[in-house]
């Protein structure tokens, strides 16, 4: 496998988690994407339409800061991108960190956890959003997979 970063979002710690577990599955490096403002309980109840995330979602131009980009991103070859699925796709701040990098000639692999949700419409989205980049189709990763299934996951999405 080339060199990878394992790249994500969480809220709530199961991203995180995964994540993290991926990453020291396959060897690759790990990035935080963090918003400016962090998300606090309220900000995340999807059934208030005033919520911080609803606001978010509901605006397709939104795209809430981050604290930092990678300052080396040209050393990776595949970014391993996972976050939750929010309202069917990728939190608007996945996007702010697409856009925040140059992904020209890059693999992105999603990733996602979410208790229903596919991730067709996220890997769908940010493919309009990096479109000088190769998004493979993803998955939800939920549950507690082994680390020996997220290597094995790896290497069946890269096709290697």
């Amino acid at each position: 496998m080339d060199k990878a970063l394992v790249a994500y979002f969480s809220a709530t710690g199961t991203t995180e988690r995964i994540a993290g577990d991926l990453a020291a599955a396959i060897g690759a490096d790990l990035f935080r994407i963090e918003p400016e403002t962090p998300y606090e309980g309220a900000d995340l109840d999807w059934r208030d339409a005033t919520s911080r995330a609803t606001i978010e979602m509901n605006d397709d131009a939104c795209r809430p800061p981050i604290k930092a980009a990678v300052g080396h991103m040209g050393d990776y070859d595949t970014i391993f991108l996972g976050f939750p699925i929010w309202w069917y796709v990728e939190p608007r701040v996945i996007d702010t960190f697409l856009e925040a990098h140059d992904l020209a000639g890059k693999t992105i692999v999603p990733f996602a956890t979410s208790g229903s949700s596919a991730i067709t419409r996220a890997s769908e989205r940010i493919s309009t959003l990096v479109p000088k980049a190769t998004v493979l189709g993803g998955s939800v990763l939920g549950g507690s997979p082994s680390q020996e299934q997220l290597a094995g996951w790896a290497i069946r999405i890269l096709g290697a």
